[in-house]
């Protein structure tokens, strides 16, 4: 079978984090596969760690740089903490440039500690219940801990919101937030897992995404341009580079 887009396929659900854990994740989310056959998948890069709960036990995922394919089985259900901007290595402990683009057991990232995690994780008559049982384990692993990078925030922040016209990133960045270009630079290898371009091209294009849900007449060149792309060529040729799909077939 081809590979699709994952949020195509299966039921997806999504929610902001509750308290006890809203200071270290965005959100907390659900996604189901169907029970028959399922599709490789393809996860496209959104700037975002995770911590899931897939198979009776958490894994890393992410940051990715490019589509990653997966192949989960029929009716697999995987449970995800997504974290804040600037949280990720703090709260696991690990540069993120050591993991990017992985999917890896949270035992290879803590070794034996994870057990304490998975361990407090008990069967469950419904997802309802999985998914609480979840949010308190990984919560008790959070309260208290003081993980965000106020620095690599406000970067993240500032790249989001999109330059002025005709502005150099990396200059920019420096005079934000008064680091050298060294500093910088293995700032967010340690953060986010690889350099301000590279998050720059990622959440420019979900700035496009957001504007095509939002504007849905409008035309799509008149949406690169107001995502920051020098024009819709630049926009198609991001969008394969990330999805393998134009905008078109996106919307």
């Amino acid at each position: 079978m081809e590979p699709v887009l994952a949020q195509t396929t299966g039921c997806f659900l999504e929610r902001p984090a509750p308290r006890g854990l809203a200071d270290a994740f965005s959100a907390v989310w659900v996604h189901r596969m169907v029970e028959r056959a399922v599709p490789p998948i393809v996860i496209t890069p959104d700037a975002t760690i995770d911590l899931q709960w897939i198979d009776g036990r958490f894994r890393v995922a992410g940051p990715d740089k490019e589509p990653q394919i997966e192949t989960p089985l029929a009716g697999t259900v995987i449970i995800g903490f997504r974290f804040r901007p600037g949280v990720a290595a703090g709260w696991l402990g690990v540069p993120a440039g050591e993991i990017v683009g992985g999917r890896l057991d949270l035992g290879e990232v803590w070794g034996t500690r994870a057990r304490a995690l998975t361990d407090r994780i008990k069967a469950a008559p419904d997802l309802v219940d999985l998914v609480r049982q979840l949010e308190e384990t990984v919560g008790t692993h959070t309260q208290g801990r003081d993980v965000l990078d106020p620095q690599m925030v406000r970067a993240f922040d500032v790249i989001d919101e999109g330059l002025p016209p005709e502005t150099l990133l990396v200059p920019f960045l420096q005079r934000q937030l008064h680091m050298s270009e060294r500093t910088l630079r293995r700032r967010f290898d340690d953060t986010f897992g690889y350099g301000p371009k590279t998050l720059d091209r990622i959440l420019r294009f979900h700035r496009f995404r957001r504007l095509q849900r939002q504007q849905r007449d409008a035309s799509t060149a008149l949406l690169a341009i107001e995502a920051g792309y020098a024009d819709q060529a630049h926009l198609i040729r991001e969008s394969r580079r990330l999805t393998g799909a134009t905008p078109s077939a996106l919307a």
